[in-house]
């Protein structure tokens, strides 16, 4: 497999150097492991520890405070914590004897218990970063098209054919349901929760109507809201809130909901190459998936949301950070053209910033201010 430097290696030494623990959350497979090895790899005091092992977990769990003192001097890189939640509070000693930054490297698939755990435990001890998959920017000397029908999971885009992506894609999808999900302690029935996921990948990038979802898949709001919130904490969707504001102005209260790699959104609704997205209804959704996924990596400092109002006007994806608003508009278009519903959108929300993303060729001036332009040029701008 290629080697591809990943744009959060620096941070997670900056955030070690400053931090006695620093946590690295992410779905399975998009690379978390590979990046904590190169980091061991190249610190001679280091050691790392899968504790999907046996052999590895039986290492610290039988004893782990004589395990953590004899190794007290080293990094010491714990991958799959989810599976030795009960250390936490051994970890917290530990940190406060040493009394040193760069002590522990930690690696979940599970976010919202996994901090609940580790913030209880390692309170002001503890930094967190998400590792996502590959993004435009890592990847920028690949094929565009590959990467959008792909996605950006390592063994999915540097499959050595499509047959191959397309393979992985479902049996990862498969392995999800059947064994992480119980590895992670969700009880329960993966033919239901796939097809909470499917419905979502048709419905991609739409607001959430959770009544119709409900109705479709024969489960309570409750349990859909509850099917939602499992797939949001194992980082598979992304839910992406609606713009808010103190004025009477009537706007969308509930969040859109996408499946946050195009490549699994693909593999749920069996799209298997471009020309098949091309012919298929949830061509626009996907792109601006594309889109909307890579600008929020790049650009997390941001409060990001999107605008829709009551009579429809709405733009994509509002950035906003202080008193500067920036508006994005996304079409899959290599012609296109921002709608009334935009303008309206744009006389409500003043932004400092406007711009439109698509599939053109060059960057370009549009009406009133718009800049035009296409992903990858856009992801090389610094906004702020």
């Amino acid at each position: 497999m290629q080697n591809i430097t990943r744009s959060l290696k620096n941070l997670i030494l900056k955030r070690l150097a400053n931090n006695p623990a620093v946590a690295l959350l992410g779905a399975r497979q998009v690379g978390k492991s590979t990046l904590a090895k190169e980091i061991v790899s190249k610190n001679s005091n280091a050691i790392y520890l899968d504790l999907e092992l046996d052999s590895d977990l039986n290492k610290i769990i039988n004893d782990p405070e004589l395990f953590l003192s004899l190794n007290c001097d080293k990094l010491i890189c714990l991958d799959e914590i989810q599976h030795a939640p009960e250390i936490f509070k051994t970890l917290r000693g530990i940190i406060d004897r040493n009394n040193r930054n760069s002590q522990f490297l930690l690696l979940g698939s599970a976010s919202r218990d996994l901090i609940r755990q580790s913030s209880e435990s390692l309170a002001g001890r503890i930094a967190y970063l998400e590792v996502d998959p590959f993004s435009r920017s890592e990847i920028i000397d690949y094929d565009f098209f590959q990467y959008w029908i792909r996605g950006g999971y390592p063994k999915s885009l540097l499959a050595s054919d499509l047959e191959e992506s397309i393979s992985w894609r479902s049996n990862y999808i498969q392995t999800f349901l059947e064994r992480d999900l119980p590895s992670l302690g969700f009880r329960i029935p993966a033919v239901k929760l796939k097809r909470m996921w499917t419905m979502l990948a048709h419905s991609q990038g739409q607001v959430a109507n959770y009544a119709k979802l409900g109705a479709s898949l024969d489960l309570s709001i409750h349990t859909v809201k509850h099917y939602i919130d499992i797939l949001e904490q194992t980082f598979l969707i992304h839910v992406l809130k609606p713009f808010h504001n103190n004025t009477k102005k009537r706007l969308v209260k509930s969040p859109k909901i996408f499946i946050r790699d195009t490549g699994i959104l693909h593999s749920l609704l069996k799209i298997n190459e471009l020309n098949d997205l091309l012919g298929h209804p949830v061509l626009g959704n996907s792109f601006e998936t594309l889109v909307i996924q890579n600008i929020l990596l790049k650009y997390s400092d941001f409060e990001a949301s999107f605008y829709r109002d009551s009579s429809g006007n709405e733009i994509d994806l509002i950035l906003e950070k202080g008193n500067n608003k920036i508006a994005i508009e996304i079409k899959a278009s290599t012609a296109p053209k921002l709608e009334k519903g935009f303008w309206n959108s744009v006389k409500f929300i003043k932004p400092d910033q406007m711009w439109l993303i698509a599939q053109v060729d060059s960057t370009y001036p549009g009406k009133d201010g718009v800049i035009i332009t296409n992903l990858d040029e856009f992801l090389k701008n610094k906004i702020s």
